[in-house]
């Protein structure tokens, strides 16, 4: 791995951590309610990395590396649901609580198989054309 592909994932997450703090306070949750900034970030980052599963090699190795691990990794977080869904035990708020981590988990990985069907989608129109 080259010391440019690093400097380049580096910056990535940043951009990623970055938008996802910024959608977290455009979205956020009521006094110890369901955290949707979170839900949000989480679902459609799953999403997005569905589409770039799905392109394979239509998408640039190191392009798809830099945006998959850096880009996406840096923006959606299991470790904020964790947290989110532990305070949420502890204020006994059961059901925000399973809503938070089963919802998150089934809806993100939904949406990541809706990306990567949509992706293969694309590339099998383009490579038959």
């Amino acid at each position: 791995m080259s010391a440019w592909l690093v400097l380049w994932l580096a910056l990535a997450g940043g951009l990623g951590a970055g938008a996802r703090y910024a959608i977290d306070r455009l979205l956020p949750a009521r006094e110890g309610g369901f955290a949707w900034g979170i839900f949000l970030v989480n679902v459609s980052g799953s999403f997005a990395l569905g589409v770039l599963t799905g392109l394979g090699s239509a998408a640039a190795s190191d392009l798809g590396v830099i945006l998959g691990v850096g880009l996406l990794g840096g923006y959606t977080t299991f470790s904020t649901v964790s947290v989110e869904t532990v305070l949420l035990v502890e204020r006994r708020r059961w059901v925000d609580a399973a809503g938070t981590l089963f919802g998150t988990l089934g809806i993100a990985v939904g949406t990541a198989a809706m990306g990567y069907a949509l992706a293969t989608w694309i590339v099998t129109l383009t490579e038959s054309s």
